[in-house]
């Protein structure tokens, strides 16, 4: 498996415990729709949480966050309509970013709640 992968796998499951710590219910990972992959749809009481994670090794192409472009939020936002649609789901949707910064030395978690709001 190339090296990112792993790093990707990695900051997946870390954001998966940092939310399980935090009350978070996770209801899939790597939720499939189209050409769309979710990385982790969570509920925390009535919020529905679609959860994009981003793992860096460093922060010297930019931070995780910053490689969210306007096609995957797109991609994100038909995936989980169709979600909510298909579980005919009445809840509110948040849309997150676990930017995740890990190396030998550290690992930074960053939860970016309403983080489509700042693009």
């Amino acid at each position: 498996m190339a090296q990112h992968n792993e790093l990707g796998k990695k900051g997946e499951q870390l954001a998966t415990d940092f939310l399980l710590k935090k009350d978070y219910v996770i209801l899939e990972k790597n939720y499939r729709y189209l050409k769309a992959e979710v990385d982790i749809i969570a509920q925390k009481k009535n919020l529905l949480c679609v959860i994009e994670v981003k793992t860096r090794s460093s922060v010297y192409f930019g931070k995780p966050e910053e490689f969210v472009n306007p096609k995957k939020i797109k991609l994100l936002l038909s995936a989980i309509d169709n979600y909510v649609v298909e579980r005919d789901l009445d809840v509110e949707v948040r849309f997150d970013i676990i930017a995740i910064i890990t190396n030998k030395k550290e690992t930074k978690i960053e939860h970016i709640k309403d983080a489509f709001l700042h693009f």
